[in-house]
């Protein structure tokens, strides 16, 4: 693995928090993030290579060596930038959402829009198969956004399944892990612990640091055991079905549109784990048809920003694989 410099770091930190900022909220994902920025095959890689050898490795050759076979390097500064943006934009993300949704939701439009246009471009060549594969996952993926939410009970198991389930969309290009924990109906959850975990230690609320914690720990094991089964199986996916698995994605991230569409009609209301009524099942509308302001101007402005994140990325995602 060839060495990276100190600026390469810095860069590859940086995508981190861009990985970590789009998995904060259900839209666009970090995977998406990863492969536009030229970081997906090695982060997949390198974690379908980390197994339990690593410590074999370490006693008989030592720990820098090991340190540097598995490229943990890559893994900690990546991820590290991914755990501070979350930690950080959480509570961000929420009073946007509560105050602005219209802005906040059009900006993850433009965002899967972008994306939807990139990822399809990767697909050569076109064929029937390809386009039969996009409209099975693009009405697979629209019918899954009309389903239900689960009412999930704020548990250990089924944090433990969450992180388990989510992990496995966080670092599929398109689909949003934060989108698959609001259909679970843990998205509330997970987003509340982590801003009880930062504010206990702010505060030095020991009770409820250890709660936040524990839940986290949790988490963190159900995405260790699904990112770790689930790369293999995507290394192999795209190594021998790239075309029908980036169809696959395209599809499912069109269909996924109407989740992040701005303007929403309420059909019904639940209370959430604070007592407030929140929006349970909801439908999309024209904006001519929003009850309220529907914000026009301001949503195709933070629409065309959300786009143009991802076209700015993909140019220079371009400009830097000429130049190798």
């Amino acid at each position: 693995m060839k060495e990276k410099n100190t600026l390469q770091h810095l860069f590859l930190f940086l995508k981190g928090i861009a990985m970590g900022a789009a998995d904060v909220v259900p839209g666009v994902s970090g995977g998406t993030i990863a492969f536009i920025s030229g970081i997906y095959e090695e982060l997949v890689s390198t974690i379908h290579n980390l197994n339990l050898k690593f410590f074999s490795v370490w006693k008989e050759r030592g720990f820098l060596r090991a340190w540097k076979l598995y490229n943990l390097r890559f893994l900690i500064i990546l991820f590290g930038g991914v755990a501070i943006s979350i930690l950080s934009l959480a509570k961000l993300i929420g009073w946007l959402l509560e105050y602005h949704p219209i802005l906040v939701w059009a900006f993850f439009f433009g965002l899967i829009l972008a994306s939807i246009i990139y990822i399809g471009k990767q697909i050569k060549p076109w064929n029937s198969k390809i386009i039969l594969a996009i409209l099975l996952a693009g009405f697979g993926s629209f019918f899954i956004t009309l389903a239900e939410p689960m009412t999930s009970p704020d548990n250990h198991w089924s944090i433990f399944f969450s992180g388990f389930v989510a992990i496995i969309a966080m670092i599929l290009p398109g689909i949003s892990g934060s989108f698959i924990l609001l259909l679970l109906g843990s998205y509330e959850v997970v987003l509340k612990t982590l801003n009880n975990f930062r504010e206990s230690i702010f505060q030095g609320n020991w009770e409820l640091l250890g709660d936040s914690v524990l839940k986290l720990a949790v988490f963190l094991i159900g995405a260790v055991l699904g990112i770790k089964l689930f790369s293999g199986v995507l290394t192999w996916l795209f190594k021998n079905y790239r075309n029908i698995t980036l169809a696959v994605l395209t599809g499912f991230m069109i269909g996924a549109l109407n989740k992040v569409w701005p303007w929403k009609e309420v059909l019904s209301w639940r209370l959430n784990s604070e007592g407030e009524e929140v929006p349970f099942l909801e439908k999309s509308v024209l904006p001519s048809e929003f009850l309220g302001n529907p914000q026009l101007t301001g949503a195709i402005i933070s629409l065309i920003i959300g786009f143009l994140i991802i076209f700015l990325l993909e140019r220079i995602a371009t400009k830097k694989a000429e130049k190798i």
